[in-house]
């Protein structure tokens, strides 16, 4: 899923319809509602949200081990994945009334994707790593240039003409979330984001994250299993409570 968002993210920055989205600029008492939603494997997996609200600027850790359903919950309200029944909405638009190209284009202009190992470009330059988001979410080209900067500077990014690859791993997922944030989404997505980091960066890297939310005013929906996280958030959803069979890894 990670890798197909990626590619989608390409293909729509380098597409000339992608220079006339707007972004959403009204208001919302929830980025996010799931209504009625399953989602079935033909493995016995199956997944049932009754109800769901993610309200602006929210903080919501969804907890479970690995393999318990995260990533397919996030993936769906990404619609990344098509839920088998019900509805989800985000920033007012129904997932489920749009077509492929509607769901790329919805996701680039209105949600910010964070991974645990990143998928950045590796042989982009951070500027052009975060430069391609703006492109795909359809803002000014004159604006690219300066608005990356300004961010990779303000997540301590001070040498934004490196290629991904020679960053290190801390500095990558700056980058990572300087591109999430890039267009000021009104909903981040981050898949464990600290899954491979020992404490002290952990702790470094949720730090940059959240600020980065609240300073954009985004709403944030982490994953992990690590549940020494949830005193950062105002609320904690256990997957345990949506799934009736986890998957078998």
């Amino acid at each position: 899923m990670a890798v197909r968002w990626v590619l989608v993210t390409l293909d729509k920055a380098l597409a000339p319809a992608a220079l006339h989205t707007r972004r959403y600029t009204g208001s919302m008492k929830s980025v996010a509602m799931l209504q009625g939603v399953t989602f079935q494997r033909d493995h016995g997996f199956s997944m049932h949200i009754d109800s769901l609200s993610i309200e602006p600027g929210s903080m919501t850790l969804l907890l479970g081990a690995s393999g318990s359903g995260k990533s397919t919950l996030l993936w769906l309200i990404a619609g990344l994945l098509r839920s088998t029944s019900g509805s989800i909405e985000i920033a007012g638009e129904r997932l489920d009334t749009l077509h492929e190209a509607g769901r790329d284009r919805l996701r680039a202009r209105r949600m910010g994707l964070v991974f645990q190992t990143h998928h950045l470009l590796a042989d982009f330059t951070a500027e052009e790593n975060v430069s391609l988001a703006l492109m795909a979410a359809g803002e000014s080209e004159r604006t690219h240039h300066a608005r990356s900067l300004e961010l990779l500077a303000s997540l301590g990014i001070d040498r934004p003409t490196a290629k991904a690859s020679q960053l290190s791993v801390g500095q990558q997922q700056r980058v990572a979330v300087a591109r999430a944030i890039a267009c000021r989404p009104v909903l981040v997505l981050a898949d464990e984001p600290t899954a491979s980091l020992d404490a002290a960066n952990r702790d470094i890297a949720m730090d940059v994250l959240q600020q980065a939310c609240r300073t954009t005013g985004a709403a944030l929906v982490c994953a992990s299993h690590d549940p020494s996280l949830a005193s950062r958030f105002q609320r904690t959803l256990d997957v345990n409570a949506f799934v009736s069979q986890k998957v078998v890894a």
